[in-house]
């Protein structure tokens, strides 16, 4: 099975990141958890990419953090939620989605590969 480059996804943590955090807070874990449930385990997200990301974004205003007590277990985890900047920036980041997509699909050969 191809693996996905970490170069190619790259640009695109932060928003599958927000995406996450559209509806609700989240914890690191559960985050990193649901991004290879989506992905059908065709991508997992290294630890150390998860919380730069979440540091950078925080510095630029997208996410905000927390500390919460999970209701489950008792223990004290840092939430993520997104913020308004957040929600702006994941719009922008679907929007170049699709023109990346519409022009990397003109290089894409579809016959003999």
């Amino acid at each position: 099975m191809v693996e996905i480059s970490s170069d190619v996804i790259r640009g695109y943590t932060d928003t599958m990141i927000l995406s996450i955090l559209w509806d609700e807070p989240s914890y690191g874990y559960e985050i990193s958890k649901t991004i290879r449930m989506i992905s059908d385990g065709k991508y997992v997200i290294k630890e150390t990419t998860l919380y730069s990301a979440f540091s950078r974004m925080e510095k630029n205003g997208y996410l905000k953090s927390f500390p919460m007590e999970d209701l489950k277990t008792g223990k004290k985890r840092t939430y993520y939620s997104m913020t308004d900047a957040g929600r702006k920036y994941y719009i922008e980041k679907c929007e170049e989605w699709e023109l990346t997509k519409e022009v990397i699909e003109l290089f894409i050969r579809k016959e003999g590969v």
